[in-house]
């Protein structure tokens, strides 16, 4: 049995203002009216659903990632010549160039709002304490993308008329009102819980968030940081550090891989199980997305999608001393640039993939030089067209590679290599809240303690063999790649995790030009609200400048 169309689609449009709502129809076997709901739902039911939004807004390529990553220089997506074209979507991205009806800016406030209605059902339908709790942080989490992206989001809480448009929170006042329901759910949650589902430390990770982003929601262009603000990101984080819940994986890229739902670092995370479908988070998104088609034998032509590269300036980064030599050898700077020794099982067993950044001559299994599919070597060059269009010879190789999240490769022909396969979503990850409590140190203030916080990131980095430190800048206000600095520290470490674009701005070089942007226009620090949105809930408000 269904919810009724009235029940679940109406309400979800009247709550959320949802746009290009033809996504949403579905086939409805049964319906009841809303009277009997309460008999056939239940918490659990609508609590799991809640859950299960996740992937939607996302683990995908497409939608929360691309807004967080694509539009800063860590992610960029070339033209092909008929591939990843799209009617330009992808490049207007980077670009700064989007508009209210790009489709990924309408899928994620699609994919954001549905889990607000659905976690915010939850309670409506006679939770428990700690469901209620989980429900309100699950919100909280919708609620803090919908803040962070458009700068509002609407809410309509149990009871509230249907008759009225929701009330729509703005800035500052939507980031406290966030903070308020976190700070209420906090002491219902279950301890005991597993890190498939929330408990306190997953809660005060986002309070974490909001308190360190606070003062950018307050003003994007001019962020500031209040010592009170401060004073709880450090506090909370070093609640979680002294626990001793977590440490650092051995193999950072242990925290991604088809095992890595034990991974010691996890915090929040959406299992995936191999060989099941329903429900999985689609991982396989993650590598497919820049895997040449060739990438993997076992697959190919089918290996990847041949798409997402990052900068060659982002790659440099990785080096406090700024030059890297694009082969193996740069693992030794750090090594979260890639796993390259073949005796890693984790990434090398029927497959000459490593994960982590792929640049130069790929290999198979056996060490054979991979092709193209026009038999040129497939070998990944750092330099893309300053037009992100490629053509001629080099249509499949230009831009470095991304591998973060890499399939199982125990079977030879990749049995779990797709939408069934074993990789968890890592969401909120231990070291965040390590970095997130150096920077509130950093920042300064009543709260500055500069060498306890260039201490926790030390740590991190020999944790990531890479070399120790005794100082650290916070950001070059001139270049958002220069690697010495606190900023470049959480793009070694947080790379791909869909947190680049809020970082730039909380450091306030969003606006700064990198390679293949320009310097741009202050209205982007926010993207704009979907057009079909504005006339469903007549509450919301299109940001300034669209």
């Amino acid at each position: 049995m269904k919810i009724s169309k009235y029940i679940k689609i109406s309400s979800l449009l009247v709550l959320s203002g949802l746009a290009g709502c033809t996504k949403l129809t579905e086939s409805y076997t049964t319906t009841i009216p809303a009277s009997q709901a309460a008999t056939v739902l239940t918490a659990d039911l609508l609590l799991a659903r809640a859950y299960n939004d996740i992937p939607g807004p996302f683990t995908g390529q497409s939608n929360v990632f691309s807004l967080e990553e694509n539009s800063t220089d860590e992610s960029l997506v070339p033209t092909r010549g008929g591939d990843w074209d799209d009617n330009g979507v992808w490049r207007v991205v980077h670009n700064h160039t989007w508009n209210a009806d790009h489709q990924q800016v309408i899928d994620v406030f699609n994919g954001l709002n549905a889990m607000n209605f659905d976690a915010t059902n939850v309670l409506g339908f006679n939770p428990s304490k700690t469901q209620a709790a989980e429900a309100r942080v699950l919100r909280a989490i919708a609620l803090y993308y919908l803040l962070d992206i458009y700068n509002q989001f609407p809410v309509r809480n149990p009871g509230d008329t249907l008759l009225n448009a929701p009330k729509v929170y703005f800035g500052v006042n939507a980031c406290d009102f966030i903070i308020a329901e976190l700070n209420a759910a906090l002491p219902d949650l279950n301890p005991a819980n597993k890190n498939t589902q929330i408990g306190p430390d997953a809660c005060k990770f986002m309070l974490m968030k909001c308190y360190l982003n606070r003062g950018a929601y307050k003003n994007r262009a001019q962020p500031s940081f209040d010592d009170a603000d401060l004073l709880q990101v450090i506090t909370l984080g070093n609640q979680i550090i002294s626990s001793n819940r977590y440490s650092y994986m051995p193999n950072y890229f242990g925290n991604f891989n088809y095992s890595n739902s034990s991974s010691t670092e996890g915090i929040f995370i959406y299992p995936g199980t191999p060989g099941q479908t329903v429900n999985n988070p689609g991982m396989n998104a993650r590598w497919m997305m820049g895997f040449h088609y060739n990438e993997y034998t076992g697959q190919a032509p089918n290996a990847g999608w041949n798409g997402f590269s990052t900068t060659s300036d982002f790659y440099n980064s990785f080096s406090l001393g700024g030059t890297t030599n694009y082969s193996l050898a740069d693992t030794s700077i750090d090594t979260r640039i890639g796993r390259r020794t073949t005796s890693d099982p984790t990434t090398t067993i029927n497959s000459g993939i490593r994960p982590g950044f792929l640049v130069g001559q790929q290999y198979d299994q056996n060490g054979v030089a991979l092709k193209d599919r026009k038999g040129n070597p497939l070998s990944f060059d750092p330099n893309i067209a300053s037009t992100m269009i490629e053509t001629g010879s080099n249509l499949e190789v230009t831009g470095i590679r991304v591998a973060k999240y890499v399939p199982d490769f125990s079977d030879p022909g990749g049995k779990y290599y797709s939408s069934n396969s074993g990789n968890s979503f890592m969401f909120f990850r231990y070291p965040e809240v390590v970095l997130m409590v150096a920077e509130a140190y950093m920042r300064p203030g009543a709260n500055n303690n500069t060498n306890a916080g260039v201490a926790l990131v030390s740590a991190l980095r020999q944790a990531r063999g890479a070399s120790a430190i005794t100082s650290l800048p916070l950001v070059n206000t001139s270049n958002v790649d220069d690697p010495n600095t606190l900023l470049a520290e959480r793009g070694r470490e947080l790379y791909f995790e869909s947190v680049r674009r809020t970082d730039l701005i909380r450091f306030g070089v969003y606006l700064l030009p990198w390679q293949y942007k320009p310097s741009d226009d202050p209205k982007n620090l926010i993207f704009p609200v979907p057009n079909q949105a504005l006339g469903v809930n007549p509450n919301l408000v299109q940001n300034p400048g669209y």
